[in-house]
């Protein structure tokens, strides 16, 4: 009987921790710039930015309504203003910054990136929530999810 072989040390992370930041950087980059516009030009203010077409067209807030307000209050740090725009999109960045500070950490340790996988139950469960939100915003029960008027 043989014995059990001795554990095996990781291997080295390849490349230098900048070089291993580079995806994740290049990420946050994109979405930093985009962020830190709206973060200028603020949203509140009538004829900066387009009205929403499926608000003009129908006078539903869709999912998406208030997420540039929500944005810039979030960048601002005004956290309950954020969630009284689009609460939505406050859950979204907060998941969303949770996975990039974990991909963050797994390039700059060198350990596998955490996978997230989004197959046909994930996108069926969002298209769910997406359209319960949007239902849910334009009924006088859910009014408090529903942006407030500028």
């Amino acid at each position: 009987m043989n014995a059990p072989a001795a554990p095996q040390p990781a291997p080295a992370p390849k490349g230098s921790p900048l070089r291993r930041l580079g995806r994740p950087l290049a990420a946050a980059l994109a979405v930093g710039l985009p962020t830190a516009y709206v973060a200028l030009v603020d949203p509140n203010t009538p004829g900066r930015y387009p009205t929403c077409p499926v608000l003009a067209a129908t006078g539903w807030w869709c999912p998406g309504c208030g997420g540039l307000r929500c944005v810039h209050a979030l960048v601002h740090g005004d956290l309950a203003t954020a969630a009284q725009d689009n609460l939505l999109v406050v859950l979204l960045a907060f998941a969303v910054g949770l996975l990039w500070l974990g991909w963050a950490w797994s390039a700059l340790s060198g350990s596998p990136a955490p996978r997230v996988r989004f197959g046909l139950r994930q996108t069926v469960a969002l298209t769910v929530v997406l359209a319960l939100f949007t239902v849910l915003r334009n009924l006088p029960a859910g009014s408090a999810f529903a942006p407030p008027l500028v």
